[in-house]
C-alpha cells in the first residue's frame, strides 16, 4: 500500500519538477533542452497521464463489463429456462388437451348409452302404463255392463210387475225377463 502510495505521488510530482518553471525569462526551455518546441515531454506527460488513468480505472471497468457480461449471460440463461419451461409447459397443455378430448368422446359415448338406456325404459314404463289403461278400461266396462244389465232388470221388474202381479211364479219372471233381454 505505501509503495503504491509513493508510486502516486512521484508520478504527480514528477511533471511539476520537470516543467514547472517553464514560461521564466524567455525560453530555458531551448536553453536546457537546445530546442523550441516542447513536444517530447508533452507525450511524455500524457503517456504518464494514461498510464496513471489506466493504472487507476482499468480494474474497475474490467470488473464492470465482466460483471455487465456475467449479468447479461445469466438473463440470457433466465430466458432460455423460461422458453424450456414454456415449451414443457406447452407439450403437457397439449397432452392435457388430448387427454381431456377423450375423456370428452368418452362421456359423449357414456351419454348415448344412457339415453338408450332411459328411452328403453321410458318406453317399458309407457308399455306397462298402457297394459294398466287397458286393464282398468276392461275392468270399468265390465263393471258398466254388469250395473247396465242389473239397472235394466231392476227398470223391467218395475215395468212389467206391480203389485197386482204378486203372486207370479218364477217361470214366468222367468219368461218375463227373457222377452226383455232378447
Amino acid at each position: 500500500m505505501k509503495k503504491r502510495a509513493i508510486i502516486y505521488a512521484a508520478l504527480l510530482v514528477l511533471p511539476a519538477f520537470l516543467f514547472g518553471n517553464e514560461g521564466a525569462e524567455g525560453s530555458k526551455y531551448l536553453a536546457v533542452a537546445g530546442r523550441e518546441y516542447d513536444f517530447v515531454p508533452r507525450v511524455f506527460n500524457f503517456l504518464i497521464f494514461v498510464g496513471l488513468t489506466y493504472y487507476l480505472i482499468a480494474e474497475p471497468v474490467k470488473n464492470f463489463f465482466v460483471s455487465r457480461k456475467e449479468g447479461i449471460a445469466s438473463q440470457l440463461s433466465e430466458i432460455e429456462n423460461r422458453l424450456q419451461k414454456a415449451k414443457e409447459d406447452r407439450v403437457s397443455a397439449e397432452q392435457a388437451l388430448e387427454a381431456s378430448r377423450r375423456k370428452a368422446e368418452e362421456i359423449m359415448k357414456d351419454a348415448e348409452k344412457e339415453v338408450e338406456l332411459i328411452k328403453e325404459q321410458y318406453a317399458k314404463m309407457g308399455e306397462q302404463e298402457i297394459e294398466n289403461l287397458i286393464k282398468q278400461f276392461n275392468e270399468k266396462k265390465e263393471l258398466q255392463e254388469r250395473k247396465m244389465k242389473k239397472e235394466l232388470v231392476v227398470s223391467l221388474l218395475d215395468e212389467n210387475i206391480s203389485t197386482d202381479d204378486i203372486p207370479v211364479t218364477g217361470k214366468k219372471v222367468v219368461d218375463i225377463v227373457s222377452r226383455k233381454v232378447a
